[in-house]
């Protein structure tokens, strides 16, 4: 697949001194004790690659700490590290690592300052992301779609904006919107924490963020490959959130964690840079007016607005191409004030019988079940005007699935027949009865 035609993502710059890193000399220093005291670290090297900070910036932070007697060397080269002196916590270090875990449980990875993370987020803006035609016909070449189709949604991925889906079910809006998550296919850098006001809050999380394969350096070699960004951040591909019925307004909302002390990104700070997609809108807990009057200042002014445990206020940048998919008309859902904060609005229609028939014949050879024109006409003939012929994208798959699975059953080999479909086409609707109780 061709990659889209997005500028060369602009990597955030390795620190070259501690105050580079944009954080109090007090928080680093805490951070670097607990972390050796959590993880029972002793070599500089492992320190470095805990704390994503660099050899040489993490043996100054050291430094520091053993300045004031809060680590001590252990007088002694670990022959097998590459000579490596070894260091640990004094008594007073642990002392000092026990204090600052009861204030905040966070050790790892330095957090990033959020005006840090702003200026990162500008140079890898998904409103830089330009696709053509055939990049985005190539990342959805398993649909058939109307042909005006992408020419609808081409300018909305484009512009970084909203885009509402809607129409009837089962004709593909999920598959789209997974399609345009594929084309974006370049990959920015995501910060393992933030810092804000003294507080950290995590962003990394593997279940959103597929990173790529990062060198190891070896210790003992000349030639480094680290430093070519700040290790803060994880390289990845740029994130996509997909949430359905379940989504509820305070999935949206900083995530305090009591006994640790830490916060975590909501999901929408989680998708910065890439795609947050809102499934089966209607079907959650909370309506959808109050889900889109949630997102009115992030997807009018491209920041929102968090809020700490004391009720503080800040804003995150807010960089996501949202994406609301629903089976509802939007009259039904938005009043005129929402429908106009979501920017681009595209109909996803069920097939004609002409793509039906060519979505029907692409699963066949798929699944690699022979078409049979007899079993076509009688399915075409019979059985879809009662239905009013109305064809939608997800039922040849559903057909013929339940056509190999009879034949599966009967032991036959993978056919297709008039009566086969009778079968399959009952397990595809409910007749509609008043069943007793």
């Amino acid at each position: 697949m061709n990659m889209p035609l997005t500028p060369n993502v602009t990597a955030p710059p390795s620190p070259k001194t501690l105050a580079d890193t944009g954080l109090s000399m007090v928080m680093m220093r805490d951070i670097l004790l607990k972390s050796i005291f959590r993880m029972n670290l002793d070599l500089v090297s492992d320190i470095s690659r805990v704390i994503a900070l660099s050899v040489p910036l993490t043996q100054e932070l050291i430094d520091v700490a053993r300045g004031q007697k809060l680590i001590e060397a252990m007088g002694t080269l670990h022959a097998t590290s590459g000579n490596e002196m070894g260091y640990q916590l004094t008594d007073s270090g642990k002392a000092r690592a026990l204090d600052a875990l009861s204030q905040s449980e966070y050790f790892g990875a330095m957090p990033v300052p959020m005006t840090a993370y702003a200026e990162q987020m500008k140079r890898q803006s998904v409103r830089n992301i330009r696709l053509t035609r055939d990049q985005l016909v190539a990342s959805m070449g398993h649909l058939i779609l109307p042909p005006d189709l992408l020419g609808h949604l081409g300018p909305a991925i484009t512009s970084g904006r909203s885009i509402l889906l809607y129409g009837p079910p089962g004709n593909g809006k999920s598959s789209i919107s997974n399609g345009i998550r594929a084309a974006m296919g370049d990959k920015i850098y995501i910060p393992r924490a933030l810092e804000y006001s003294g507080q950290v809050i995590t962003v990394y999380d593997p279940i959103v963020h597929s990173s790529a394969e990062e060198a190891v350096d070896d210790p003992n070699s000349l030639r480094r490959t680290s430093g070519r960004f700040d290790s803060r951040y994880v390289y990845c591909e740029r994130p996509s959130v997909v949430t359905g019925g379940e989504l509820t307004l305070d999935m949206l909302d900083l995530k305090y964690n009591p006994v640790a002390r830490t916060y975590q990104a909501p999901l929408q700070l989680k998708a910065s840079g890439g795609i947050f997609i809102v499934d089966d809108l209607g079907r959650q807990a909370e309506s959808p007016q109050k889900l889109v009057n949630r997102w009115i200042v992030p997807l009018e002014e491209g920041r929102d607005i968090l809020s700490l445990q004391s009720g503080e206020k800040f804003t995150v940048p807010f960089d996501t191409l949202v994406i609301f998919s629903t089976n509802f008309h939007p009259n039904e859902i938005f009043d005129g004030a929402a429908l106009r904060r979501i920017f681009f609005k595209i109909k996803v229609d069920g097939p004609n019988q002409e793509m039906f028939l060519k979505i029907f014949a692409m699963v066949a050879r798929k699944k690699k079940i022979p078409l049979d024109e007899a079993t076509l006409v009688h399915m075409l003939k019979t059985k879809y005007p009662t239905i009013q012929n109305n064809f939608a994208n997800y039922q040849p798959t559903f057909l013929i699935d339940q056509m190999i699975a009879i034949c599966e059953f009967e032991g036959l080999p993978y056919q297709m027949r008039p009566d086969l479909i009778d079968r399959a086409w009952a397990n595809m609707f409910v007749r509609q009865e008043t069943i007793a109780r």
